[in-house]
């Protein structure tokens, strides 16, 4: 075994794990704030015993789809009108970027725009948010460990990201009773992305041996509860299995990097209006397939094919298994869970040029196990439409 070169590692500094510890939320906020900003989702109410008691003057902010630079620029207003000094987010993966942005704004001043990759400043976050808590209500983005938040940027057609060690929420808590209402298509998505997230860092030319851990036991976690928690929604076994793989996919991107799949999830969820979770679960085994015969063409050497072949070890629970068996295992799963191709969404033949050229340039893309050709990035699309 070859020893690992330099890497670091982040994560929320506080980690809360447990079906029913949300009752622990009033005394996990003591002391970190005298008003707060509450962001959650569209209904409010689904919430209203945990924001009730939670022991602080709260201001509500209802948010009814995925976040954009102006949404964020509204929480913020909201959150100074109320006198905010903390930030709790209760909800999806973008209830939690919202959160994750306003704090941060709170902290530094200025205008998203000022921060945002790509198409803002991408001036450098020099300052700590203000003290921010997570709490997921779904098993998908581990946002409530990640370092940064994703903004739609409407006019640019493009969703990009504010990004920075210092924006890592003060405490995460994740209650898989929380998850136990999730509907059966919200649980394939965000359950498929949680996955994703656990096999990209993997595969990933930054990975490294903490987020080598962290990975494997997400992706059997992750074949221990995707399609259980998509059967019966009330199995409380599965719905742990998936917010802690939801957990550690969340601590492997914001350190590993991603891949193709979340290169692509950006641009594609500027593009058309359809949930990042979806948008990656139709990705996901195009891109698989893609990198696996470029890996094998290009650089057959690559530890990436052995890590895709431990994958499928995990993924399969076969001490046998080749990465074709991997392969066969998620493309059932993605069938089990009828999951949409990216043309039900409305992505057409018209967006592959727009939308190939935009993700070569993405972040994430920085971390998939090889640089895939124009041509190549054509055919995932192709094949995830």
């Amino acid at each position: 075994m070859s020893s690992p070169g330099p890497f670091e590692f982040a994560t929320a500094g506080r980690v809360i794990v447990g079906a029913g510890r949300a009752a622990e939320l009033p005394a996990t906020l003591a002391g970190l704030g005298s008003r707060a900003l509450v962001c959650t989702g569209s209904r409010p109410a689904r919430h209203a015993g945990l924001i009730d008691g939670m022991g602080v003057p709260a201001a509500v902010f209802p948010v009814t789809g995925e976040p954009s630079v102006d949404v964020a620029r509204s929480a913020t207003g909201a959150a100074r009108k109320h006198g905010a000094d903390l930030v709790l987010a209760i909800g999806g993966g973008s209830v939690i970027d919202l959160g994750k942005a306003v704090a941060m704004l709170l902290g530094n001043g200025g205008d998203p725009l000022d921060y945002i990759e790509l198409v803002g400043r991408g001036q450098p976050i020099t300052r700590p948010s203000i003290p921010y808590v997570a709490v997921p209500t779904t098993a998908g983005t581990g946002a409530e460990v990640t370092a940064n938040s994703v903004l739609a940027v409407p006019e640019h057609r493009l969703k990009a990201s504010l990004r920075s060690p210092l924006m890592l929420p003060r405490v995460a808590l994740v209650d898989p009773a929380l998850t136990l209402d999730c509907p059966p298509a919200v649980t394939a998505s965000s359950g498929l992305d949680a996955l994703t997230q656990c096999l990209e860092p993997f595969v990933s030319v930054r990975a490294n041996p903490l987020t080598d851990a962290l990975a494997r036991e997400g992706l059997a976690r992750a074949a221990a509860g995707l399609r259980r928690a998509f059967v019966d929604g009330s199995d409380t076994d599965a719905r742990t299995q998936m917010s802690v793989c939801s957990l550690l996919g969340g601590m492997c991107l914001a350190n590993a990097k991603l891949g193709a799949v979340h290169g692509f999830a950006g641009p594609v969820g500027g593009t058309v209006d359809a949930p990042h979770g979806a948008v990656c679960a139709a990705l996901l085994v195009p891109v698989v397939a893609a990198n696996v015969a470029a890996l094998r063409a290009r650089a057959p050497d690559s530890p990436a094919l052995f890590r895709y072949a431990v994958a499928a070890r995990l993924l399969t629970g076969r001490h046998d298994a080749a990465i074709e068996d991997g392969i066969a295992w998620l493309r059932e799963t993605v069938a089990m869970l009828a999951v949409p191709g990216l043309g039900a969404y409305g992505v057409r033949a018209e967006h592959a040029d727009d939308l190939v050229a935009k993700a070569e340039r993405a972040s994430s893309m920085q971390g998939n196990p090889i640089v895939l050709s124009a041509g190549e990035l054509h055919s995932i699309l192709a094949a995830a439409r």
